[in-house]
């Protein structure tokens, strides 16, 4: 009996044990299951906490792609500069491209500077010489309308619009650099007086005197006299009292004699900081470089014209080019790239994704609609656009441009890689499902192999793809609210 009750024991200790374990195996899976859930809770929630509703809600989540916060940094009679703030408040590692637009009256000069941020010129219309500092050497290019051009952050500029009769329209990518934190970007003006101030001002007038070598009175005569701001008419007076007088009289100097005057203003500053009055954060010797010294020419930067090159696709719906440091080298610096897109009427870019890079546009002409994917598979946005406005695309998310059946869409735009983009199509015969198609794709569908094939092979275009025939989807385009973003006066054609 004692032996009986002993194997009994044992058995119901053994049981308990084995259930133990089970529960044990339960609880570690309700535990993954657990944190599994609130994974997956809180990327919803981090990429989706603007959803929730109709109405205000669902503008607001949409204008989450849509760039709105802008500001005018310039504004004179010769022209002004607006500047489209690229802030991402919910994605704050990634990088940003501020876009800036330039309007200038002919016969104007944007007024010698030099910015902490990186920029990428687009002649949108119109005509310009500019003047940069590369290499200890003043390098001046005259730009036609399409022409890419790169100013280096911390290189002196100038800008001219050179056109008869006609305003020079600018579009620009104003990549900031790391070194200062002081907002959007942050001008330093070589010349002025009241409006722009000089950083040269900063220092006191016997410092400056000295190092000019003229009296204090002189150096407050040309300290003060610039009163038209950072864009002002260049004068036709040869009267030495007229304010805009002296950057006439730069730009008629013959080349030589411009990098001597840059020249003087290095000296300017050096002996002035000498003196103990570094009132700035960088030097101009930083900056310019000894100007003059190096006569090399063989390594000058140029433009490249995007309207000129040859489209990366074509098809009988549109076409589109690409520019990236492959193409046009002093992109590699800075890290940006370039495209153009033009689409006819009712066309499609097809869904796809950037794998390497985040994408800004702004619409040069036309209207269509951008439609974006969250990650969890929900649309994010899906709104009218129009000329001026200006658009996002984050890295990774799915997305597509649809043109309006009532004409071409045409947008260009900045990409934060210089490298080859190389997008990954969803859709179409040059898509990922058409080189993943087969039984492991039919089962993540729930389809039959045949019946997936004969839906992924129903599309024979690629990239650019045909006008929805369905009058459904026509209706459909019309209830979207043409709500301009933006309203950029000087890209309209007319």
């Amino acid at each position: 009996m004692q032996s009986l009750n002993k194997k009994k024991n044992s058995s119901e200790r053994k049981l308990e044990r084995e259930r133990d374990k089970e529960m044990g195996r339960i609880a570690s899976a309700l535990l993954l299951l657990v944190l599994a859930l609130c994974c997956a809770v809180a990327t919803v929630k981090g990429y989706n906490h603007h959803e929730g509703g109709e109405g205000g809600e669902r503008r607001e989540r949409e204008r989450m792609f849509l760039l709105r916060d802008m500001k005018r940094v310039v504004r004179t009679d010769a022209g002004e500069m607006k500047v489209v703030r690229s802030t991402h408040r919910w994605i704050s590692d990634w990088p940003n491209i501020n876009v800036g637009f330039v309007t200038m009256e002919p016969n104007s000069l944007f007024i010698p500077q030099y910015l902490d941020s990186d920029l990428i010129l687009f002649i949108r219309r119109g005509e310009a010489r500019v003047g940069s500092i590369y290499k200890d050497e003043l390098i001046e290019k005259r730009l036609n309308c399409g022409d890419v051009y790169r100013i280096p952050a911390g290189s002196t500029f100038y800008l001219v619009n050179t056109a008869d009769g006609q305003q020079l329209h600018v579009i620009c990518s104003i990549e900031k650099s790391d070194s200062i934190g002081w907002g959007t970007f942050q001008s330093f003006f070589i010349g002025g007086g009241s409006n722009p101030t000089s950083i040269l001002a900063g220092f006191e007038r016997s410092t400056l005197s000295t190092a000019l070598n003229v009296s204090e009175s002189q150096v407050s005569q040309i300290m003060t006299r610039q009163k038209s701001g950072p864009i002002i008419p260049l004068s036709n007076s040869h009267s030495d009292s007229h304010p805009s007088r002296v950057w006439t009289q730069f730009l008629e100097m013959k080349h030589y004699e411009r990098v001597q005057c840059l020249k003087r203003m290095v000296q300017v500053h050096e002996e002035a900081t000498e003196q103990g009055e570094e009132l700035i954060m960088w030097s101009f010797k930083k900056l310019l470089g000894s100007v003059g010294k190096d006569e090399g020419r063989s390594s000058r930067p140029d433009s490249y014209n995007l309207f000129n090159r040859k489209p990366d696709f074509e098809n009988d719906y549109g076409s589109s080019v690409v520019v990236d440091q492959s193409v046009y080298s002093p992109l590699r610096q800075s890290g940006v790239g370039l495209y153009l897109v033009n689409l006819t009427a009712g066309s499609m870019m097809a869904p796809h994704l950037n794998p390497t890079a985040t994408e800004y546009g702004i619409v040069l002409r036309g209207s269509g609609r951008i439609q974006i994917v969250f990650p969890n598979g929900t649309l994010a946005m899906n709104a009218k656009v129009s000329e001026g406005d200006v658009f996002w695309i984050p890295r990774y998310f799915p997305f597509c441009q649809i043109a309006s059946h009532s004409g071409p869409f045409e947008f260009f735009g900045f990409t934060t890689s210089a490298r080859r983009n190389r997008p990954q199509f969803l859709v179409g015969s040059n898509s990922v499902l058409q080189s993943m198609k087969g039984p492991a794709l039919a089962a993540a569908f729930g389809v039959s192999e045949e019946r997936l094939e004969r839906i992924v092979n129903a599309q024979s275009e690629s990239t650019i793809l045909p006008s929805g025939s369905s009058e459904e989807e026509k209706v459909k385009n019309e209830r979207i609210p043409a709500e301009p973003i933006w309203s950029f006066g000087f890209l309209s054609n007319k």
